[in-house]
């Protein structure tokens, strides 16, 4: 009996570890845009790399109301 609920409790745990692990890929870094379509974003000369998807980042504004919006390099807003 004691068996089965160590079985039943590493499994509950392994499948947690293999959820977080697949969680981590569709997260988005630095507040990055999934989809952003405004094609009045203006190119900053600011770009960075991102430490943990190793991407480079270039940062965008939007001139209406200052809201930055990052996104990886060569990728265009209104293209996503």
């Amino acid at each position: 009996m004691l068996g089965i609920l160590f079985l039943v409790i590493f499994l509950s745990l392994f499948v947690a570890v293999i959820g977080v692990v697949i969680y981590s890929f569709f997260r988005k870094r630095h507040g990055e845009e999934s989809v952003y379509i405004n094609s009045n974003l203006i190119k900053t000369a600011e770009v960075f790399r991102d430490p943990s998807t190793n991407r480079l980042m270039r940062v965008w504004v939007n001139p209406s109301n200052g809201k930055r919006v990052y996104l990886a390099e060569g990728q265009l807003p209104g293209n996503i």
